[in-house]
């Protein structure tokens, strides 16, 4: 298995390129747009709950941004992503976009994530990427790490952009980790990447931080199924009870 992640690493790693614009069709934006509403229609009928892990799509995704509050005028400033199914990792359907920003950004941030102010003044608006991401996504179940940020970021753009309400599942990494290694502490994704032996790449690059987000959702959704849970809902039944002390 560590010698498959550190392939998907390498092939993935040297297709990276900060200006890839990742477009699923040329559509107009009122096509998009009403592709996505029908997306959010179907949300609403989506049970995923009860599907198996071993037959339940996921896209893992990461956001980089300029700050912690997009109330307060933080931005997203790249997004990426990669498709799975149950266990396996689909490293040829990735998506990955720097976003449009006009706004002043720190020093800090340019450094931490290796973006330039001019390669996201050349990028693409924020409404075009969030409609291809949403085309690349469909109706599938996402998955992030510290989910809560992502999720505060995709809610507030979808509807400053889009004007309609953010509707996917997003599911926490930690969710399984609680289940899977509850007597472990482990917060950041370099601290679960080491724990399970995943190969640490280019942190704070949006893509590579979802492929390192989904090979540990992969080894969590592994030691899950051995641990004898089969879909969404178990692991959540087990959480509300509080069992995790036992394991």
């Amino acid at each position: 298995m560590m010698n498959n992640m550190i392939q998907i690493m390498k092939q993935l790693s040297s297709k990276l390129s900060p200006n890839v614009y990742t477009s699923t069709q040329q559509k107009s934006q009122a096509e998009r747009l009403s592709h996505l509403r029908q997306i959010q229609r179907e949300l609403k009928q989506e049970d995923v709950l009860d599907r198996p892990f071993s037959e339940l799509p996921f896209v893992v995704f990461d956001l980089e941004t300029s700050g912690f509050n997009p109330d307060n005028g933080d931005c997203i400033l790249s997004i990426g992503a990669i498709k799975m199914k149950g266990e396996e990792i689909f490293e040829k359907e990735t998506f990955y976009s720097t976003v449009q920003c006009n706004k002043e950004i720190s020093e800090e941030v340019l450094t931490l994530t290796g973006l330039t102010k001019e390669e996201l003044q050349k990028s693409p608006p924020l409404v075009d990427v969030l409609t291809d991401f949403f085309q690349f996504v469909g109706r599938t179940t996402l998955v992030a790490h510290h989910a809560n940020h992502e999720k505060r970021f995709m809610s507030h753009a979808t509807w400053q952009t889009l004007r309609t309400t953010f509707q996917h599942r997003i599911v926490d990494t930690s969710f399984l980790t609680k289940v899977v290694a509850p007597m472990e502490k482990l917060v950041t994704l370099d601290e679960c990447c080491s724990y399970y032996g995943i190969p640490i790449g280019n942190r704070h690059h949006a893509e590579e931080d979802a492929i390192m987000a989904a090979m540990l959702w992969q080894a969590n959704i592994r030691k899950a199924k051995e641990a004898g849970f089969e879909t969404l809902r178990d692991v959540y039944t087990f959480l509300a009870r509080g069992n995790t002390a036992h394991l």
